[in-house]
């Protein structure tokens, strides 16, 4: 691919920094994974679903420090911590351990997910998965890869070729999320959900997944995987308008072959913020 990268900035370091600091906060969320029987789990607020634990904090507090510590201009929005300089260039959008409730359960399916928009838009994504050893990543024009493999998406034309990811964890657009999973059966497609939006979105990327939709997500757990699949091939919808930063929207990811069978199914709320 022929190079995008914006000459007043220097992407690549950002994009080099990224994938160290991911497979660094991977390394460290394994001891605690191995010790998870010793860590504190809370809920959030009254979420009994959305849990938190000292590994979670601990992880987000290193990458936020490392990010920062080289690129101090940047902007940070994290899933535990909050917000930084959202009107940066360079905003990095991170999800420390994103399928927390796998991490507490002793369940494989966590990753750290580390995004970085450009003037609003995915431009870098670096996601690690310690259980598998694998990190997926990729930057805007210059492709993606799991490890040092190039990632494509499916090149199914139906749902019924393949798995698609699904997810609804939020009150909001829940009352969709029957009559979809309906649809899908209907026309003799499959789902998975591993809990882990970052692992099910680069999984797209990957071509393991055809698709992957949840009715509700949060920026921290799609940012880097939207560049990749963007990179692999694939389509999603426009996940960041209105408020979709701050407060997430309805989510969808799919190769091109099942894109639009699946925005059907799902209707008019995958557009609505």
């Amino acid at each position: 691919m022929s190079s995008a990268l914006p000459h007043d900035l220097n992407i690549e370091a950002r994009y080099v920094l990224a994938k160290q600091v991911a497979q660094e906060a991977a390394r460290r969320g394994m001891a605690y994974y191995q010790k998870r029987e010793e860590l504190n789990i809370e809920h959030k607020g009254d979420d009994r679903q959305d849990l938190v634990s000292i590994a979670d904090r601990a992880l987000e507090d290193y990458i936020r420090a490392e990010l920062l510590a080289a690129f101090p201009e940047d902007g940070f929005l994290g899933e535990e911590s909050g917000s930084a300089d959202l009107s940066a260039r360079c905003l990095w959008v991170v999800d420390p351990i994103d399928g927390t409730a796998c991490f507490v359960n002793g369940l494989h399916n966590w990753c750290v997910s580390i995004g970085m928009l450009l003037d609003g838009t995915p431009h870098i994504g670096a996601i690690a998965d310690p259980n598998h050893i694998e990190l997926f990543h990729g930057v805007r024009g210059q492709g993606a890869f799991v490890n040092e493999r190039p990632l494509r998406v499916s090149k199914a034309s139906h749902v019924r070729e393949g798995l698609m990811g699904v997810g609804t964890f939020y009150p909001r657009g829940t009352e969709y999320f029957l009559p979809f999973l309906t649809s899908l059966l209907g026309e003799g497609g499959m789902f998975l959900r591993n809990g882990s939006g970052a692992l099910m979105t680069a999984y797209v990327a990957a071509g393991r997944l055809l698709g992957y939709y949840e009715t509700l997500l949060k920026s921290w757990d799609c940012a880097a995987g939207l560049v990749l699949v963007a990179e692999a091939g694939g389509r999603s919808n426009d996940f960041l308008r209105g408020e979709g930063l701050l407060h997430g929207n309805p989510y969808l990811v799919a190769c091109p072959g099942v894109y639009e069978q699946v925005a059907e199914m799902i209707g008019p709320m995958l557009n609505s913020d």
